[in-house]
């Protein structure tokens, strides 16, 4: 299939149009950069009672802008890969590769976001000092490593992995620490929640994609431990949070973080999903699914802190 075939699958597109830009950002996927600082800052400002709106809404921009990066570098970095050739690929489009965006137009939005995202964390760096440039660097480096140079970590099994420290661990715990100049217990378990959440969403992603991932060489973890481990990953990255969700109520001292719980059935069922799913292109609605399932979670999670703090005050 070579490209004008595929490009009739989609629904027509014009070059370089807000539609062509659109498919490359792919926002559903900026869900799992909004989540982390929303939990860090609840749980932070739970805590301890501090809250900069101004460098809480920086935070969030930077990580938003750190996905963006990782989203225009996997497009067009699979683009100058190959990755397309085979023509069997199901997942979502990719504009690069569809002519929809020219890959030169993509590497210099690549370094205007990045700059700005650069931008951002500087200022960070005035209020807390070199541990945010460290942040900062090693995030923006992992947002262009993942499909970028020699050895891409997509083409690797540790994508859950990358996802899970980035968008978990550091995101929530950086954005408590920064705010509070300081890291509660309960953020440290809800960073592991979180971190989990939005690998889950990069595990529906693979597993979707297994079949042409093993033809163009890509040794993601379905392709090099094989589908049913990849199920059990998906299983404990996406209920796991809720087994943790209690232990994040009690060391707040707040039962009311146990409102995520609410949320169990429908995991419950999204796992249900993800198990029978047919192969192909049915794994987008289950991926998307897991996007807003994290969102939800960690809106429940916020809400819970504030409501606490509030009632509390």
């Amino acid at each position: 299939m070579n490209v004008e075939q595929r490009t009739s699958v989609h629904a027509p597109v014009r070059s370089g149009s807000a539609a062509a830009w659109l498919a490359a950002i792919r926002p559903n996927s900026l869900l799992v950069a909004v989540s982390p600082v929303l939990v860090g800052a609840a749980l932070g400002w739970q805590r301890s009672g501090q809250l900069n709106v101004t460098v809480a809404l920086i935070i969030l921009a930077a990580s938003v802008l750190v996905q963006i990066i990782t989203n225009l570098q996997n497009d067009v970095g699979y683009t100058v890969r190959g990755g397309e050739a085979s023509g069997t690929r199901i997942g979502l489009p990719r504009a690069t590769a569809l002519g929809w965006l020219r890959v030169r137009t993509v590497r210099w939005a690549i370094v205007a976001v990045a700059l700005a995202a650069t931008a951002l964390g500087l200022w960070l760096v005035v209020l807390r000092g070199w541990p945010v440039l460290a942040i900062g660097i090693t995030s923006l480096v992992a947002a262009l490593a993942y499909m970028g140079g020699p050895k891409p970590i997509a083409y690797t099994p540790f994508g859950e992995l990358t996802v899970f420290v980035f968008f978990g661990l550091v995101a929530v715990l950086g954005t408590d620490w920064v705010l509070t100049d300081g890291m509660g217990a309960a953020t440290l378990v809800a960073a592991v929640a979180l971190g989990a959440l939005a690998a889950a969403a990069l595990a529906v992603n693979n597993q979707r994609d297994i079949a042409h991932d093993a033809l163009v060489g890509r040794r993601t973890f379905p392709v090099t431990f094989g589908a049913p481990t990849a199920q059990h990953l998906y299983s404990l990255l996406l209920l796991g949070p809720f087994a943790l969700t209690p232990l994040i109520a009690w060391l707040a001292g707040a039962p009311l973080l146990l409102l995520p719980l609410l949320l169990l059935p429908a995991a419950w069922a999204l796992r249900r999903d993800f198990l029978h799913c047919a192969p192909g292109v049915a794994f987008n609605e289950v991926l998307f699914r897991t996007f807003r399932l994290e969102l939800v979670y960690a809106v429940l999670l916020a809400s819970g802190a504030v409501l606490d703090r509030l009632w509390g005050a």
